[in-house]
This record gives C-alpha cells, sequence and structure tokens, in this order.
C-alpha cells in the first residue's frame, strides 16, 4: 500500500471518527437536556477551564521546545496536551450529560462578544479533532515536513480553542450562570 493511500485512509479515519465524536456531542447539547443523575458537579466547569489553561501552557511549552530543537521534550508536551484535552473531553460529556447546557445570562454589548466567542470557540473545535489526529499521525510516522504544514494551523487552533475554553467559563461565571 502506497503512503499517499495509507494517508488518505487515516485521513478519512480520523473524519469518520470526528464526525461520529461531533455528532454525539451534538446529541447530548441539542437533544438531550441533561437531568441524568443527582450528583452534584458544579466543580466540573472550572476543572474543565483549568484542563484548557494547562493544555495551552503545555502547548506554548511544546511549540518553544521544538523551536529550541528539542524533540522529545516537544513530544512528550504534546502527547500531554493531548491527554489533557482528553481529560477535558470526558469532564464536559459527564457535566452535560447530567447537568445539560448551560445558558449564557449576561446582557447588552458583551452578550454579542459572548456569542462571537463561543460560536468560534464551537466551530473551531468541530475542526480541531481531525486536525490533531492527522498531526500526530504524520509525526508518529516520522513523516515532519507534513507534520510541521499541518502543524501551522493545527497549533493556533488548539490554541486558540483552548484560551477560548477559559475565558467563556468566566463570562459564564460573571454573568452568574
Amino acid at each position: 500500500m502506497s503512503t499517499e493511500t495509507q494517508d488518505r485512509g487515516f485521513v478519512a479515519f480520523s473524519g469518520v471518527v470526528s464526525f461520529a465524536v461531533l455528532a454525539f456531542l451534538s446529541w447530548l447539547l441539542f437533544v438531550r437536556q441533561g437531568g441524568a443523575g443527582h450528583a452534584n458537579l458544579s466543580f466540573i466547569p472550572a476543572l474543565n477551564a483549568t484542563l484548557n489553561a494547562i493544555a495551552a501552557a503545555l502547548l506554548i511549552a511544546g511549540w518553544r521546545a521544538i523551536r529550541g530543537g528539542n524533540r522529545a521534550l516537544h513530544k512528550r508536551l504534546m502527547v500531554s496536551a493531548f491527554g489533557v484535552s482528553l481529560l477535558f473531553l470526558a469532564g464536559y460529556v459527564v457535566y452535560h450529560y447530567a447537568h445539560g447546557d448551560t445558558h449564557y445570562t449576561g446582557v447588552g454589548p458583551i452578550r454579542a462578544v459572548y456569542f462571537t466567542i463561543l460560536i468560534s470557540h464551537i466551530v473551531l473545535s468541530a475542526a480541531l479533532l481531525p486536525l490533531v489526529l492527522v498531526t500526530f499521525y504524520f509525526a508518529l510516522r516520522g513523516r515532519y515536513r507534513a507534520h510541521r504544514r499541518i502543524a501551522r494551523f493545527t497549533l493556533p487552533v488548539w490554541l486558540y480553542v483552548s484560551i477560548t475554553g477559559v475565558v467563556i467559563f468566566f463570562m459564564l461565571r460573571a454573568a452568574g450562570a
């Protein structure tokens, strides 16, 4: 099997996995209305904001490591960022499964700012999983030129999603949600 065929196969696989995750999250947020269980999970949004902040810090450290030529440290930091992001996703699913959606209660111009950030965050987070999977795929295959080419898109998207996740948390808290 040619490298190009393998690449296309993995890109297709990552697209299917990403679509399935996105479909599940859409169902969780828009169809299912929460309310499962009676456990107090009110700590999860703060935990998720912390995980997003840690992911952002790991991404920046990983970028600095590779810029400094430390490939081994870069690899550990990026795998750690992925692991932290997966923990975030698990917490997100658990919280929204139990509690449903959180509604923003802010009023005035800040409401438009919030929804602008939220919409861009959602759109880019939908693109993030396939970007990360393909970026990791090229790195694991030793295809560093292709890895660098796609990582130039993946890193800023991943950073933006991580940072705006923290911003959204604080905007919700400031509005009393």
